[in-house]
């Protein structure tokens, strides 16, 4: 089957760091789990160099129907082959797992064909076009003990981690807001508006910073294409969370100032990441609203507002500054390693595909609230959903 597809560096002990014992038997390294590539096309290339540089991956393979592009991304003296032969990497008893960096297109077919080979899988994201394939194939790999895990790259950045350790620990209290805003004179895309082009990245930060028990329940969007493109080029999202709090996505590619920042709020502190800030990308405000609880009244202050303001100290926790794709190599082969779910499993991949399948729907009602659900991806809009909406 042929489809198109777009040495790991080893540590070293100083000199006298250790002396073994006579006699005393050398510590077994834990063998290399065995990797091929498919996609030598944008993304295909980082995950070539950052397969090279984790010590507990080998790679053996990339596999590119443009067998000439996969020899220049490997360059002249590689010992990694290259092919243009899904088939010859899937029949390939070396390789355990597959990175697969293909057009979103192709993923359902390349990653049901890895996993009934035996093979843990990495893609790309979208996990698949259709949420009914992606839920398939995450049943696939529960069924069969492999590992399928989304690449969403933003989740395994030091500053991502951070503030999922700051929410999960519940150091913010309880979630009120998530604010984003994704904006760039982007490139427009010829196959996706800019809701399929930006917001996974904040949908899968949103759905991996999410504390337990708080999910999102209905998503809103409006959109608009000034520019005669065909499709939406600026875009609002807005998802209902479980606990009455709002998250809302600003994604637009006509903008000519470059913005990354990101709002968390909570009832005991607010988080603010600006991405295009080296020197703080993250600050934690110790500043918000109180409410004063009706039972905490008393005569004396019942005549002043029950509202207050808290102004606190801000911090910017430090952050090393680590490749997030290093990290994403690094969790997928503990994940196999320890036969465990990655921190980003095919099922996160499923729930932020449902999300951009609702806003999808939003966008064809005219902005209204689409629950999240299965019925989401499969149920087409009925005439008398279009004729309210209008």
């Amino acid at each position: 089957m042929s489809t198109q597809y777009g040495p790991a560096a080893e540590a070293h002990e100083a000199p006298g760091e250790h002396v073994p014992t006579p006699g005393a038997a050398e510590p077994v390294a834990a063998p290399r789990i065995g990797l091929a590539v498919v996609g030598a096309g944008y993304w295909g290339p980082n995950l070539v160099r950052n397969a090279q540089q984790t010590a507990a991956l080998r790679l053996h393979w990339l596999c590119d129907l443009d067998e000439e592009r996969s020899r220049r991304v490997l360059g002249e003296y590689s010992t990694v082959r290259s092919t243009t032969s899904f088939e010859q990497v899937l029949d390939d008893e070396r390789v355990r797992a597959v990175a697969i960096a293909t057009p979103a297109a192709a993923h359902y077919k390349l990653v049901r064909a890895a996993l009934e080979a035996g093979k843990h899988v990495l893609v790309e994201k979208p996990i698949t076009t259709t949420a009914a394939d992606a839920a398939e194939l995450c049943e696939l790999a529960e069924d069969r003990g492999l590992v399928l895990m989304c690449d969403h790259t933003f989740c395994y950045t030091p500053v991502v981690r951070r503030i999922r350790e700051l929410v999960h620990g519940g150091e913010i209290g309880d979630i009120q807001f998530f604010d984003s805003v994704r904006i760039n004179l982007g490139l427009v895309q010829p196959d996706v508006d800019v809701l399929w082009d930006l917001a996974p990245h904040d949908l899968s930060i949103l759905d991996f910073v999410l504390p337990p028990g708080v999910e999102p329940v209905g998503v809103s969007a409006q959109g608009a294409d000034p520019i005669g493109a065909g499709r939406a080029c600026v875009a609002y999202l807005t998802v209902r969370l479980s606990n009455g709090a709002l998250a809302h996505c600003h994604v637009n590619w006509l903008s000519p100032t470059k913005v990354r920042t990101t709002l968390i709020g909570g009832s005991r502190r607010t988080l603010v990441w600006d991405d295009l800030n080296p020197q703080a990308r993250l600050t934690v405000h110790d500043r918000g609203v109180d409410l004063t609880p009706p039972d905490e009244l008393t005569d004396a202050i019942r005549h002043r507002a029950l509202i207050s303001y808290r102004v606190g100290d801000m911090v910017a926790p430090a952050l090393v500054e680590q490749e997030a794709l290093r990290n994403v190599m690094a969790e997928f082969a503990a994940a196999i390693t320890e036969g465990r779910a990655p921190l980003t499993d095919g099922r996160s991949g499923l729930r932020v595909l449902r999300l951009l399948h609702a806003a999808s729907r939003s966008l064809e009602l005219g902005g209204a609230t689409v629950p999240v659900g299965p019925a989401t991806d499969v149920e087409p809009i009925t005439a008398q959903e279009r004729a309210a909406a209008r």
